[in-house]
């Protein structure tokens, strides 16, 4: 019988293709639809759990869930409209809770790093488990997984708002439209280009609207982030941070009345919670009105009621909430209103240090081993990093200045929270005139701390050199080429010469202690010490002698002389003597008894 093998034409490769889109849109659109119903869930439990924990209901399971719904909307910035007001005229909620908007944006961009990389999972298992398998590309174009799933997700988010378009919250439509899809378009982007490995292509393009000389500080050649990136980065940490500082000690500072307004709000735990719960949720929002305060324009409580360091003027009519307990007194503003300006003076500082940092990091071992030595920036070009990333900051500020506020009503409570325009214009002052001097002053600095300290080393290697022709008392010795020889010392005295050279004229024996230190050797110390003159081996007379220098005392201290010029011209001269710094050039008076090392040139006599 003939076995015959049926062989299946292996397809085309554009219905490859086309089925590998066909499939990345699938994979993207269930993603995408998983996401938002991870979210609406999420915030459908915990508005469940609080109705079910409530003494008193004002409305049923449905009323909850519209409430859910509302609320997951409020989170992607949209505004709602409250309809059952004491007036009957429909109020505006717009104050979406920062901390809310972490959860959608962490499912989408998930979801999308995901569906991205759907199509790596689908390879074949006949490896052996010791294979390493390398990385290859995600096999979803990145456009398909983008677009499957920003429109699965809007395909979720849709028949939403028009659920909680029936609730008491019901969503403003011109801010849904504009607010969630514009969330899924950068969450999802985030995504899809957090699965290709973070590449810097799409960044360049993205910042082709700077000059060219600019570019390179906010992205690096390598793709990371470059020097005014990074220092503002610091800086809107630093802001923010020290905005939710000013908060925490107001809260501590008027912790009775925060602790009033959270009482009378409600007799139930489960609305205190409820209420905790919210304060949470704001905690973002707070430190952003915090750094405003802290700038300078602080923010606004209602139409017409600023709160400032230099002037607060709150409402009367404040809601009592936790949060807004901490709103500083009416008046002029004293001290320690005014000790919020030490927030922006240190995140100048920390922006100004960051780009020094990055412009000197040459001098500081900014280059890793191995790699080429980077040039140190210019004044001019540390100045406009520090600009940079001034107006960088600005920017970002301004930007959380904008979200984290909105109205809580008509008329006089039609706007809550710092102006945004303030915002940026107080932080690009703030900065802009305590980054740039700081940058350039740190970078001046770095450059010069080790061109003194090069300088202090060799003015003390000239004034050993000098000393050395003087005829100056040291540690080492001019010894020429009869110290490198060896000296021979008296085998009669007592220890014998120390560090001497072997008979026959060794000279690696005229090293340190057995180590073979060109032009430096050890006289027969105890030799001379009993008057007998220790020669060397070729019979030249001993430099280390009174014989060399006419009419010259005898000098217990002569084999320790020190002459840096002579004794190592042929090294590296700054490298050699720069060992030797730590010694003292003027010793202390007392013989120098210590004994010495046993001379490990030559094997022991085996007598």
């Amino acid at each position: 019988m003939i076995e015959m093998t049926a062989r299946r034409r292996s397809p085309s490769p554009l219905r490859t293709r086309m089925r590998d889109r066909s499939s990345g849109l699938v994979g993207g659109l269930t993603g995408g639809a998983l996401a938002a119903g991870l979210g609406l869930a999420s915030f459908a439990v915990l508005v469940m759990l609080l109705w079910i924990s409530s003494p008193y209901p004002d409305s049923g399971p449905g009323g909850a869930m519209h409430v859910a719904a509302a609320l997951w909307l409020l989170a992607h910035g949209a505004e709602l409209v409250r309809t059952d007001t004491l007036s009957g005229v429909p109020a505006p909620l717009g104050i979406p809770p920062l901390l809310l908007l972490t959860l959608p944006v962490w499912l989408l961009h998930r979801a999308a790093r995901d569906a991205t990389d759907g199509g790596g999972g689908e390879e074949d298992d006949d490896f052996g488990e010791g294979i390493e398998v390398v990385a290859s590309p995600p096999l979803v174009s990145p456009r398909t997984a983008w677009a499957g799933v920003v429109l699965g997700y809007l395909a979720v988010a849709t028949p939403a708002a028009l659920y909680a378009a029936g609730g008491v919250l019901r969503p403003s439509w011109v801010w849904t439209g504009v607010c969630v899809p514009l969330v899924a378009v950068v969450a999802a982007g985030a995504g899809v280009w957090s699965a290709y490995g973070r590449p810097g292509r799409p960044l360049r393009r993205l910042l082709g609207v700077l000059p060219v000389g600019l570019r390179p500080l906010v992205l690096g050649p390598d793709g990371r982030p470059g020097v005014a990136a990074r220092a503002t980065a610091a800086g809107v940490a630093v802001l923010l941070g020290g905005g939710a500082l000013l908060v925490v000690a107001s809260l501590v500072w008027h912790g009775a009345a925060t602790q009033a307004s959270l009482l009378r709000l409600t007799e139930g735990w489960s609305g205190r919670f409820a209420v905790v719960l919210l304060c949470a949720a704001l905690v973002p929002n707070a430190a952003v009105w915090g750094a405003a305060y802290a700038l300078g324009p602080g923010f606004v409580l209602g139409a017409g009621h600023a709160v400032g360091p230099l002037v607060s003027a709150p409402a009367p009519f404040l809601p009592p909430f936790p949060l807004l307990a901490a709103v500083p007194e009416a008046g002029e503003g004293t001290l320690v209103h005014w000790a919020a300006a030490v927030v922006p003076v240190v995140a100048g500082g920390v922006v100004g240090w960051t780009v020094a940092r990055g412009a000197a990091a040459a001098e500081r071992g900014g280059t890793r081993p191995g790699g080429t030595r980077a040039a140190v920036w210019s004044t001019g070009r540390t100045a406009r990093a520090a600009a940079l990333a001034s107006v960088l900051c600005a920017a970002v500020l301004a930007g959380l200045a904008a979200l984290s506020g909105g109205p809580l009503g008509s008329a006089a409570l039609s706007r809550f929270g710092p102006v945004w325009w303030q915002v940026a214009a107080a932080t690009l002052a703030w900065l802009g005139l305590l980054a740039i001097p700081t940058a350039v002053g740190v970078r001046a600095w770095r450059c010069r701390t080790p061109r003194a300290e090069e300088s202090k080393a060799g003015k003390q290697r000239e004034e050993a050199a000098d000393g050395a022709r003087k005829g100056g008392r040291g540690w080492f010795t001019r010894t020429g080429v009869a110290g490198i020889a060896g000296v021979a010392g008296g085998t009669g005295a007592a220890g014998g010469a120390r560090g001497a050279g072997r008979a026959g004229g060794d000279e690696d024996a005229g090293g340190l202690w057995g180590v073979g230190a060109p032009g430096v050797a050890w006289g027969a110390e105890d030799g001379e010490r009993s008057g007998r003159d220790a020669s060397p081996a070729n019979g030249a007379p001993s430099p280390h002698t009174s014989d060399s220098v006419p009419n010259a005392p005898h000098d217990p201290y002569a084999p320790f002389e020190h002459d840096a010029l002579y004794g190592l011209r042929d090294q590296d001269h700054d490298a050699d003597l720069e060992l030797y710094d730590f010694l003292p050039s003027d010793p202390a008076a007392e013989p120098y008894d210590a004994p010495a090392p046993p001379d490990r040139s030559s094997p022991p006599d085996n007598a």
